[in-house]
């Protein structure tokens, strides 16, 4: 499901975003080129978890907007990554709307319950969401913590920056993905997401 893999994955290539971001907005073509091939493989395994087989073509409209207005983006790689990843999301929401299919609801209760596993998973679980299978099971989670797991985990953004894209409070975000990876976990036969999953998935890079 995307070559973004998780969050360091992505961001280990946020350095050379950033540059050719900066590029690209200089009016350099290939430079927005490299760009669109470093984000885009997320940005469409986010979009495929949201609106399914539409996903490419949203994302068409996504990057249309992106490229449009990318002499108002100020910021660094993972400012970007962030930046695409709201636009996608209010594309991918507008075609729903379209589509007369309204999201469930996102609202979350701040309690902190289903409590971490004994057993360090998050990467056992981020290797099986490469299958088009656990893209399925993505989509079957509530829609809250689907995003957040598909922000985490696909796009690569931090806690804060998923936040931003979704509105909400980092807290908020870091427990939707952290019920939604346990639920993987459950669902691919894998053990609990422990406390070190939570800490790779909260508010920090």
């Amino acid at each position: 499901m995307g070559q973004g893999g998780e969050p360091r994955r992505a961001q280990a290539y946020d350095g050379e975003l950033g540059a050719a971001v900066a590029r690209a907005q200089d009016g350099d073509e290939s430079a927005f080129a490299v760009a669109y091939r470093i984000v885009q493989p997320g940005l469409l395994g986010y979009l495929r978890g949201i609106v399914g087989e539409d996903a490419e073509d949203v994302a068409s409209d996504a990057w249309l907007e992106i490229a449009r207005d990318l002499g108002r983006f100020k910021g660094d790689g993972a400012g970007f990554r962030g930046w695409t990843a709201t636009i996608a999301r209010h594309r991918a929401l507008d075609h729903l709307r379209r589509l007369r299919v309204r999201p469930r609801s996102a609202a979350l209760e701040q309690d902190m319950l289903d409590l971490p596993g004994p057993h360090n998973t998050h990467e056992q679980v981020v290797e099986a969401l490469s299958t088009e299978r656990a893209l399925e099971l993505v989509r079957g989670l509530p829609p809250d913590q689907a995003e957040a797991v598909l922000l985490r985990v696909v796009v690569g953004l931090d806690g804060p920056a998923a936040a931003r894209v979704l509105g909400k409070r980092p807290g908020a975000v870091r427990t939707a993905a952290h019920r939604g990876l346990k639920r993987l976990a459950r669902q691919l036969g894998v053990e609990g997401v422990t406390d070190d999953d939570s800490r790779t998935l909260g508010e920090s890079k």
